[in-house]
């Protein structure tokens, strides 16, 4: 069987696509091609400007829906096309994620846009979509739906800990004979990407360059893990721009530049909040990982030097990789882990861990939009 898994992260940068195939034995997936699509900078906009309330909202989030539907079918088509063996009629799915503009599980609901019939009727493939909703509607936080994922691919006979740097920051802890334990850990690449372009006019920090050229406070560091309660929250957990964003930096900045009467440069700032991640995401592991072990990283910031090496600062002791070195390199590992969650949907299999999310039990998961 063939899946189509569709990706859009908290980093707002591309939708990344993989098409896999599904053994019927039921061993793992196998990846036979990878695309994806940038997102345009007004698209990028539009959906920064959804993140927070404003004018016309329903009208704008419906026009994003459908440009991020007309991107995925590029996707597809550059998927069919890069593997020219399958055709879209043995395609068994599209698992479609969708773009986060609001995550409010304490509210009830979570909010990616998405128009997956208009994605199934441009690629002529079955969409599955809205994954989280199910979840929240079970009492769950919706979120993270990687960890059942990372367990069945990455699973092993050592603790293993599989981090993921996207937008946001989450850990899937992984020991042997034991439930998995995973949530988010705080902000990745988010708040790195917002002072990158603000200061540079770039959209993200090209192999972390803007940080290595300045240095990590201390102090600001100790300042903006001690003013976040969310951080001491215990799982499960999660979180989003809905959190983490310019206002809240820009908060935290001020507070501290009054109490300790000193200036900052914005490179000093962007290699604090390359700490701010490693120094995280180590604590969280610290509290939750019952023992050392393996660490395998994907996302973005798997593919940052100067985040790897704070990681392997913070957690000595742990072998630190990315998830290339167990067979799925570490870009395609959500849109790999979004076509196994449609795999699951089809084949009427839970695709959520109740332990993880707090959900009341297992779900399946996602809506079925046909060919």
């Amino acid at each position: 069987m063939f899946v189509i898994g569709l990706m859009s992260g908290t980093s707002l940068d591309a939708i990344d696509g993989v098409l896999a195939e599904f053994p019927p034995s039921g061993a793992q997936p196998r990846t036979l091609a990878q695309a994806s699509a940038a997102l345009p900078a007004e698209l990028r906009e539009q959906l920064l400007l959804l993140n927070t309330s404003g004018d016309d909202e329903l009208h704008r989030a419906a026009q994003a829906s459908i440009a991020l539907a007309d991107l995925s079918a590029q996707v597809v088509e550059a998927l069919l096309q890069a593997a020219p063996q399958i055709s879209r009629h043995d395609i068994l799915a599209i698992g479609s994620h969708g773009q986060t503009v609001r995550h409010q599980p304490q509210a009830g609901y979570t909010l990616q846009l998405n128009a997956p019939a208009r994605l199934a009727e441009n690629t002529g493939i079955a969409v599955v979509a809205d994954f989280r909703s199910r979840d929240v509607a079970a009492g769950g936080q919706g979120a993270p739906l990687v960890p059942a994922f990372h367990q069945a691919i990455f699973g092993g006979d050592v603790p293993r800990v599989v981090l993921n740097l996207g937008g946001i920051a989450n850990i899937s802890v992984l020991a042997p004979g034991e439930a998995v334990t995973a949530f988010d850990t705080g902000p990745a690449n988010v708040l790195l990407d917002l002072w990158c372009l603000r200061h540079t006019g770039q959209p993200y920090d090209a192999d972390g360059r803007f940080a290595a050229s300045g240095q990590m406070q201390a102090a600001l560091l100790d300042f903006l893990i001690a003013s976040e309660p969310w951080l001491q929250a215990v799982p499960p957990k999660s979180t989003g721009r809905d959190l983490f964003h310019a206002d809240w930096l820009d908060s935290r900045l001020g507070d501290f530049t009054v109490r300790s009467g000193s200036t900052l440069s914005a490179a000093d700032v962007q290699a604090t909040l390359v700490a701010f991640t490693a120094h995280t995401v180590a604590d969280a592991i610290h509290r939750h990982a019952s023992e050392q072990g393996e660490l395998y990283v994907c996302g973005g910031g798997a593919a940052t030097p100067v985040l790897m090496r704070a990681l392997v600062d913070c957690l000595p002791g742990y072998a630190v990789q990315p998830t290339d070195v167990l067979g799925v390199p570490a870009q395609q590992v959500e849109a790999l882990a979004f076509a196994w969650l449609a795999h699951a949907h089809v084949q009427r299999l839970p695709g959520n861990l109740p332990a993880v999310t707090g959900a009341r039990g297992p779900r399946i998961l996602g809506a079925y939009y046909p060919a």
